[in-house]
């Protein structure tokens, strides 16, 4: 083809880019389907039949640019004023706003290792650094390696990503403590989980916590998150969003979703109590398992590549994450099913 070469229209930073590679999404719906951490169990009825009534002619309309009325349900539900939350594109979104928003050339950005890979993908976009602090082994929270050291953002997600773990709120709160710049708290699994850094936003500035309703809520399809941090902060935030961010249907989804808080709870102890029966049965198999308070458990067989595990399991109908990934190579993830989701995994892994 004439004209200029492509690669002087594509930043550099972007050329370099390998990209984050979501889960296997297949449109064969044979397969046992344990990789993407969904939720085995459908949306509340509440949603459903809110998404109908909003299927209407007023989709034409654009909507809310500001989520007015899902931030004042979720400001309810949480116990915050409105102006306290931002709403977003999934989390996925808000974190690459707070990217684009709070780093640039050369900026460092702290997180643990390994976690959500998207976090150095995005990190990578802005031409900032990534400053990784590897997890120890048993994967407690390395709080004086993620202490001040001139980084403008550091990321914790918690529960943690793949590993499923969960660092205590006194740990989450001793960072914010100890670092000048932004401190995001990603908890899109925290309604499996003990513990929330939620009541940390009331006290510290410099603390942003992001949810989302793709896991607990059973809405991963329709995409809505949430960020809850100062005004000021969320302002500033704000700046930087696509301007209609959230379609219509989304928007009465995710307000029905609060509204029927109560399904989601029962939903989500019930992935618990599966996640217990998971777990042993994946250790009588002779995997290490972490202790999870997620919707998945991450098992081990420490200096054993589980790349052929994985395709085994595929050719069996079953299909679980795998990382090529230094410290997760002897891995696997696995989600939470249904009871018989989880059996169908624990048959295959056994013959």
């Amino acid at each position: 083809m004439g004209g200029v070469s492509w690669r002087s229209l594509v930043r550099s930073e972007v050329q370099r880019l390998a990209g984050y590679v979501p889960g296997e999404q297949p449109r064969d719906r044979g397969y046992v389907k344990l990789n993407t951490n969904e939720n085995p169990y459908p949306p509340s009825p509440r949603v459903l039949e809110a998404i109908r009534a909003a299927a209407n002619a007023d989709l034409r309309l654009y909507p809310d640019p500001s989520a007015t009325e899902l931030r004042a349900k979720a400001g309810e539900v949480y116990g915050f004023a409105p102006d306290f939350i931002l709403a977003g594109n999934g989390s996925d979104e808000l974190l690459s706003i707070v990217l684009r928003s709070c780093a640039g050339p050369g900026d460092r950005v702290v997180y643990p290792t390994p976690t959500y890979s998207l976090y150095e993908t995005l990190v990578a976009i802005q031409g900032a650094k990534t400053v990784a602090v590897p997890f120890p082994s048993d994967f407690r929270l390395p709080v004086d390696g993620l202490g001040e050291q001139g980084q403008v953002l550091t990321i914790v997600c918690n529960p943690n990503a793949p590993s499923g773990t969960l660092a205590p709120v006194s740990a989450i709160e001793e960072i914010a403590r100890r670092v000048r710049g932004l401190l995001v708290v990603d908890e899109a699994y925290v309604d499996f989980a003990s513990d929330s850094a939620l009541p940390l936003v009331h006290r510290y500035g410099n603390v942003l916590v992001l949810r989302t309703f793709s896991k607990s809520f059973s809405l991963c399809g329709m995409r809505i998150g949430l960020a809850f941090g100062h005004p000021d902060l969320l302002a500033e935030l704000a700046k930087v969003k696509d301007s209609y961010n959230i379609g219509r249907l989304g928007l009465v989804a995710a307000a029905a979703a609060l509204d029927d808080r109560a399904y989601m709870e029962a939903n989500a102890a019930r992935v618990r109590a599966t996640r217990a029966v998971l777990a042993s049965g994946l250790s009588n198999l002779g995997f290490d398992v972490l202790p999870s308070e997620t919707n998945f458990v991450l098992a081990r067989r420490p200096g054993e590549d589980l790349a052929p595990l994985q395709r085994r399991l595929k050719e069996r109908g079953v299909l679980v994450r795998y990382f090529a990934v230094p410290g997760l190579r002897d891995a696997v993830r696995i989600t939470v099913g249904t009871p018989e989701e989880v059996r169908s995994l624990i048959a295959a892994l056994g013959s």
